[in-house]
Formats: C-alpha cells, structure tokens, sequence
C-alpha cells in the first residue's frame, strides 16, 4: 500500500500503520462496494503529511452516491451479536481509531478525510 511507504518514511509506528492499513481498506471496500451500485465510477486517495502535531491526512474523493458515514449512528457494541444489526462495525472502527475524520459533499463528490497522529 502506498500509504505504508509515505508512514515509513516518517517514522510512524507499527501499532499506528496498523490502525491506518485497516481505516484506508475499510473505507476504500466500502467506496468500491457500494458508492456506485450498481454501477462501478472511479475513487481518489490522497496522503498527505502535515506538521504541528505530526499528522497524516487521508482523503477519498468519489462521484457515487452521497453518503456521510459519519451522520450514521455507532453499533450498540453492548449487544450480543445475535442482537445487533449486521454492518457498521466497519465504520465505528474506523471512527475510533482516528484522531478525526471530516465529510463533506461538494460540486457532486464525496470528500472523506481521515486525520491520525503519527
């Protein structure tokens, strides 16, 4: 994964590469799953790191259907499986283990960005 390379380069560590490897492919699945059913359409990432506090910043930009996964409400993690409904722990994962996370829909795209302190 390119992201890896680019964290490498920064000294991130492991335990921190982890959490990101798992956010980019949870949202990226979920981009190429279902943002243009049932259609398929193109997405951009983009990395970029920022200093004060060192950061990295991850962006998804697709043109699928409008979607705010942080509008969705967290799992009640208190329930048994059984009980639960099926999807979202994805999303929840990735919202807990990110320092940040931005939405926003503009001029026909989704922007997603995902914030981590490296």
């Amino acid at each position: 994964m390119f992201i890896d390379g680019i964290l490498e380069e920064n000294e991130c560590n492991m335990k921190v590469q982890m959490q990101i490897d798992v956010a980019v492919e949870e949202i990226f699945v979920n981009i190429a799953s279902y943002a243009y059913t049932p259609d398929v359409g193109m997405a951009t990432i983009q990395a970029e790191i920022l200093e004060d506090p060192k950061r990295i910043e991850i962006t998804f930009i697709d043109k699928g259907i409008p979607y705010n996964p942080l509008a969705k409400e967290d799992p009640d993690t208190t329930l048994s499986a059984e009980e639960r409904q099926i999807g979202g722990l994805g999303i929840y994962m990735v919202k807990k283990s990110m320092d940040a996370m931005r939405y926003e829909h503009t001029d026909g795209h989704n922007i997603l960005t995902l914030v981590k302190n490296i």
